[in-house]
């Protein structure tokens, strides 16, 4: 029996464009949905624009349009920025539609019959310019608990504490400029402090959350009483007002929630089926993606509602942490605040699924977007590993097919399929990264075997074309489990490799079975090689200022010398990341003179695949098991047998080499101090 999965990513605001920070978590949901649709799941992706707030209002004001207006045109700019990176959604609605009003005043029904709405008088930030209560987002000052500046007036970005706007010191308008002045209106709130046993229980039993935000929710929040949830804000206010306040409208953060139910509300009337076997049913397992800035809304205020309105609860709401470019910030100064369409307008989609995917794990880990390092990766990894694969052999079976019966392999394809159930783990798991790696290990074993039998010297022997055939089936269908395996991340090289091979990916254990007897078709183009001079040009069309654009990928300058090098001062020293790992593969590699290929374990950070040229020192088999140190943060460095992405600690004099090892108790992914 198939699970039934309905899966969401947080509700972009309509007040901007897509950019590819926002990008890591639709990619990230529509990875796994596909994978889960893959494996014959029935998984439903659904979002919606968040469409209400004062900041929807003011726009439109300057703009001299309507909301609706803008509300719409910014709705079509999302979805085709979403398509023009392949997320493929069930369904795409609006918090603005009367699905979501009607469910907003369910919810609310509930929330007063359970006796969990107040109301009183609340002191707030008052634009004197603009005549407009300040929400959250229009306000920025210090943070009131750790001083940090520049912080929007709910959470704190630095110590992630949640808090009033009117906590924050030295606070500024976003919207004018002006210092607000303190004014007292009306508010109603929901009082979650009575559902404090219920809440503690649910984030921090079972696998709801990530240990992290258990940790940090038992730490900020539920070791004392929880405060009350403003959920509405006075006229004027473009959203849904209140039916029972009038002169009141909810808070966008009562109704953009609610806006899940209401896009599976919308696709259940286009489809046929009743809400509450979506929304109340036991056999439906919820999942949220979201970021770690709003995690405190999801994980308290959230399951508040929809316990007391008798909705089921997420099965699992999994967060993710932010983007950074070239370790820091995107900036608009330095053209590495990358819109999404700018991105679609110099480089293609596969580059940046794949990148992302390789990086992000099950934790709360932020993802930096190296571009050296993407440039490196996607090249080495998509082109020179996977779609290089098929390029070297499917020419040589372009008359005669595949073979009729699969060839002895030597235990590839077995080993390959059984892969799978760990790949398949990983990606449930959420863990796209150990995906990734295992995948391009499989890579790797199979352009090892395509460089041990050597098709284009067999196909200048026509007495040997049986065996042409035989070893061109073997790699085509190592090849074709890769593309099975991609095809969450890399949906357009699947359908690309469905016309190559005459088969499309339609299942997961389509990579159990070989390909066998049918036809090879012309190879055509599958994906070019990342170009440096377009990622240059994206981020030129992305900066903003007066000084020209900053080089996007600078390159290395290597120096070599038995001398001291020049000085270095501390801070340059902490930026090298030394990390204890364990040697867990050794291998030759064939036509290579000194490099053996490792892989190293740095323990919970995963694994590396690591080039040293240590082979006249030592023996591939003795250093299995080893304790060594490694440079965990160097840039991934393509060469020509593969990407090695990192770097060993060894002495030496020039005539002899001796790893670096810690002493015994030292265990992988621990830091070097």
């Amino acid at each position: 029996m198939p699970r039934r999965i309905l899966v969401t990513s947080a509700l972009p605001y309509a007040n901007g464009h897509i950019h590819i920070g926002h990008l890591v978590e639709y990619l990230q949901t529509d990875i796994w949905a596909r994978f889960q649709r893959l494996r014959g799941e029935r998984c439903l992706y659904l979002c919606a624009d968040d469409t209400h707030g004062t900041a929807i209002m003011i726009r439109a004001q300057k703009e001299g349009r309507s909301e609706l207006e803008l509300i719409e045109s910014m709705s079509r700019a999302h979805q085709r920025d979403f398509a023009g990176f392949q997320i493929q959604f069930d369904h795409y609605g609006s918090t603005h539609s009367e699905a979501n009003r009607k469910l907003c005043v369910s919810i609310w029904q509930a929330l007063r019959e359970k006796g969990l709405v107040s109301e009183r008088d609340v002191t707030q930030l008052f634009d004197p310019k603009t005549g407009i209560f300040l929400a959250d987002r229009f306000v920025k000052g210090n943070c009131p608990r750790c001083g940090a500046p520049d912080q929007y007036g709910d959470s704190c970005e630095k110590c992630g504490s949640a808090y009033s706007a009117s906590d924050l010191k030295n606070p500024v308008s976003v919207l004018s400029g002006a210092t607000p002045e303190v004014r007292t209106a009306k508010h109603l709130f929901v009082e979650i402090e009575k559902l404090h046993d219920f809440l503690n229980q649910w984030t921090q039993g079972g696998d709801h959350l990530q240990t992290e935000i258990a940790n940090y929710l038992k730490g900020h929040f539920l070791s004392e009483p929880l405060r009350d949830w403003d959920v509405s804000r006075p006229a004027p206010y473009f959203g849904f007002e209140i039916p029972d306040a009038p002169g009141h409208y909810w808070y966008v953060w009562y109704d953009a929630p609610i806006g899940y139910i209401a896009a599976s509300d919308e696709w259940c009337a286009a489809h046929g089926e009743n809400l509450d076997d979506w929304w109340r049913s036991d056999e439906v397992e919820i999942f949220h993606f979201i970021g770690k800035d709003i995690s405190y809304f999801h994980t308290l205020f959230w399951p508040a509602m929809l316990k007391s309105a008798g909705l089921s609860l997420p099965r699992r709401v999994q967060v993710h942490g932010f983007l950074t470019v070239n370790g820091e910030k995107m900036s608009k100064s330095r053209g590495t605040f990358v819109m999404a369409s700018t991105y679609l307008d110099h480089l293609d989609p596969a580059y940046l699924r794949y990148y992302y995917a390789a990086k992000l794990g099950p934790k709360v880990d932020d993802l930096d977007l190296n571009l050296e390092e993407f440039v490196a990766k996607v090249n080495a990894d998509l082109v020179g590993k996977v779609v290089n694969l098929a390029s070297r052999c499917a020419r040589f079976v372009r008359s005669t097919g595949l073979s009729p019966a699969y060839p002895n392999d030597g235990g590839l394809f077995q080993a390959a399929a059984t892969l799978g159930d760990e790949i398949a783990d990983a990606f449930d798991g959420c863990d796209l990264a150990k995906a990734m790696r295992l995948t391009m290990s499989l890579a790797d074993r199979a352009n090892q075997y395509v460089d041990s039998v050597e098709p284009w010297k067999l196909a200048k022997d026509k007495g040997r074309a049986e065996e042409l055939q035989s070893v061109c089936t073997v790699a085509l269908n190592l090849y074709w489990q890769l593309v099975v395996y991609l095809s969450p991340v890399l949906p357009q090289l699947a359908e690309q490799t469905a016309e190559l091979l005459g088969q499309r990916v339609s299942h997961w254990d389509n990579a159990k079975r070989p390909l066998l007897g049918g036809p090879v078709g012309d190879f055509k183009h599958l994906l070019s090689r990342v170009d440096a001079k377009k990622v240059q040009a994206m981020i030129s069309a992305s900066f903003a200022g007066d000084a020209p654009a900053p080089a996007a990928a600078p390159a290395r300058v290597e120096a070599r010398s038995e001398a001291l090098l020049p000085l270095c001062s501390i801070d340059d020293f902490n930026r090298i990341d030394l990390r204890i790992a364990r040697i867990t593969q050794a291998e030759d590699v064939p036509g290579a003179r000194k490099l053996i290929r490792l892989t190293v374990s740095l323990g919970d950070l995963g694994e590396r695949t690591v080039f040293a040229g240590i082979k006249s020192a030592y023996a591939p088999e003795s250093l299995i098991g080893k304790m060594v140190v490694v440079v965990a943060n160097l840039t991934p460095r393509p060469m020509q047998f593969g990407l090695s992405e990192g770097m060993l600690l060894v002495a030496g004099d020039g005539s002899s080499l001796f790893l670096i090892s810690p002493d015994a108790g030292a265990s992988p992914g621990q830091r070097v101090r």
